[in-house]
């Protein structure tokens, strides 16, 4: 597998795990009682959400700067270490 797959996959992942999180928030509108979100919900939404942004959004970073490097050292005629 790619490095570019990895990354996408990665990506991909961490915006279910937000879409998730924001349907779980569209549907604590419609369980009773209605209109009224429960703070079991905002907790569930911002503990996935934390989740998806600090693992996956910092380590996506990091690796998307690393693997542009290498590009960039390679289109340079170096080889990876």
């Amino acid at each position: 597998m790619t490095v570019r797959r990895k990354l996408s996959i990665q990506l991909w992942t961490a915006f279910i795990l937000c879409m998730s999180g924001i349907i779980l928030l569209i549907m604590g509108f419609w369980v009773p009682p209605i209109g009224e979100i429960h703070n079991s919900v905002l907790i569930a939404y911002g503990e996935v959400s934390t989740f998806a942004g600090g693992l996956f959004g910092v380590d996506y970073t990091y690796k998307y700067k690393k693997h542009k490097n290498n590009l960039n050292n390679n289109s340079d005629g170096q080889t990876d270490a």
